[in-house]
C-alpha cells in the first residue's frame, strides 16, 4: 500500500480519487524535475568556480594589478 506524507501525516494513495491521483502524479513529476534542476545548478556552480579560479591564475600569471582596492567576494558579476 503506497503512502504519501503531507504536512507530517501519512495517507494511503490508493484511497485518492482520480483527480487526487492526477495531482499526485504531477507532484511526483515536479519533484523529479526539481531534483534535476538542483543537479544541473551544482554543475554550473562547479564550472563557475573553475572558470573563476582559472581566470584568477591567468591574471596573477600576467601580473595584472587591480584597478582599485575594492575587494569583490565573487558575488558580483564580472563587467
Amino acid at each position: 500500500m503506497p503512502n504519501i506524507k503531507i504536512n507530517g501525516l501519512d495517507y494511503n494513495t490508493e484511497d485518492l480519487s482520480e483527480q487526487g491521483k492526477a495531482q499526485l502524479a504531477s507532484l511526483q513529476f515536479l519533484e523529479v524535475q526539481m531534483q534535476k534542476i538542483k543537479q544541473e545548478l551544482a554543475v554550473y556552480q562547479t564550472a563557475n568556480a573553475v572558470y573563476r579560479s582559472s581566470l584568477e591564475a591567468e591574471i596573477q600569471k600576467a601580473g595584472i594589478k587591480p584597478i582599485s582596492e575594492h575587494t569583490n567576494d565573487g558575488d558580483e558579476p564580472a563587467e
